[in-house]
């Protein structure tokens, strides 16, 4: 088959969840033998300010075909004028199915139908919800979920709740395909003692974007009322929430146990998953979290918001506490600290790699490309 992916940054990227995905499936999708062309976004790479420019000029990734789209540098403008264009640039080329991705680029599928393509659609959540968005944005997103509803052969999500959402707001039946997660890649410390002098089990960490739906501002505060040697490290880089990162950073007001890291990946990122004490996700809102996948994967132990999107991905193996609750997640912070050996490791990281497996992903994937029940 020939399928083209659309609605994503860029391709290689850990910009965030969605361009993970694209690019876990897409060359699965080429091991299996089917031809793929992403459509990737020319920009920046809002997270990680130091990446290689010469990524926006690859033409080919894992065997898929690497195609960049010009738009311009503006915050929300950008993802319109390149979904625009990726759609027009794709009705010229044969494909046997056309896949996007996230509700906003959904708004050009009625120009696909119009060519009679066969449309995926995965909504990897509902983005209206997200706090950085404003008023004319969010208008446009649902706009572009309904697109979805009427247009789209076949509507992939990430979530039971999601699922349940699309079929009480609009009677839509959707296929229930969660993500899925790579194998740990352990390591020891270095880069990270080197650069951040920190020890093995000596740090909570939140590895996430800095946006306010991942909750960081309830983790700092509950982390500030406690008394304690370890460090919580924050890694990750803001996503258009600049306002909001400020923010952050004047809540931590020079306590010297918070590390900042910035955008993390390669080797570093697997050192702060290898060696934490704890990771912690007190998100307000998710689609489906990769990072706490990926965190799981390493047999970490996890304190998670009571959300149905975290709660699903763990079921017994984490901590929860009461989402947006301040005062409950220093109590349960306080408890993981004393008590680390509720989960075994090894069972933990069993459970999520045997429950999320990519290549099962791709072949349910596949079969709904080629129309299959």
């Amino acid at each position: 088959m020939r399928i083209a992916m659309i609605g994503h940054k860029r391709v290689p990227s850990r910009e965030g969840g969605v361009e993970i995905v694209v690019e876990e499936i897409s060359k699965r999708l080429v091991e299996k033998e089917n031809e793929v062309d992403i459509y990737n976004r020319m920009g920046k790479n809002v997270q990680d300010k130091n990446v290689d420019k010469k990524n926006t000029k690859v033409k080919e990734y894992c065997g898929a075909k690497i195609i960049t789209i010009p738009t311009i540098n503006k915050k929300g403008i950008d993802a319109l004028i390149y979904s625009f264009f990726a759609t027009i640039v794709s009705i010229f080329r044969k494909y046997d199915c056309v896949h996007y991705h996230a509700e906003g680029s959904c708004v050009m599928l009625p120009i696909q139908h119009l060519f009679k393509r066969r449309i995926i659609v995965t909504i990897h959540g509902l983005d209206w919800q997200r706090s950085k968005w404003g008023g004319l944005a969010n208008k446009y997103i649902k706009l572009g979920e309904k697109m979805a509803v009427k247009y789209a052969d076949e509507i992939i999500v990430l979530s039971k709740n999601v699922q349940e959402y699309f079929k009480k707001e609009y009677n839509r039946d959707t296929k229930f395909i969660p993500n899925g997660v790579n194998g740990p890649i352990i390591k020891d410390i270095n880069i990270i003692k080197n650069k951040w002098n920190l020890k093995k089990d000596e740090y909570i960490l939140f590895l996430a974007r800095i946006v306010p739906e991942k909750g960081l501002h309830y983790l700092v505060e509950a982390f500030k009322q406690i008394k304690t040697n370890k460090k919580l490290v924050i890694a990750g880089g803001s996503s258009h929430t600049n306002d909001y990162l400020e923010k952050i950073k004047k809540m931590i007001d020079n306590d010297n146990r918070i590390i900042m890291t910035g955008f993390v990946q390669g080797e570093e990122l697997e050192e702060l998953f290898s060696n934490c004490y704890i990771y912690c996700l007190p998100s307000d809102i998710e689609g489906m979290p990769l990072s706490l996948l990926e965190a799981m994967s390493y047999g970490r132990k996890c304190l998670i918001s009571n959300i149905p999107e975290n709660t699903t991905v763990c079921e017994g193996y984490a901590t929860t506490f009461e989402k947006g609750n301040v005062n409950n997640l220093k109590e349960k912070l306080e408890e993981c600290l004393k008590n680390n050996n509720v989960y075994n490791a090894e069972e933990i990281s069993k459970f999520i790699l045997d429950k999320y497996n990519w290549n099962n992903v791709v072949d349910r994937t596949i079969e709904l490309y080629k129309g299959e029940k």
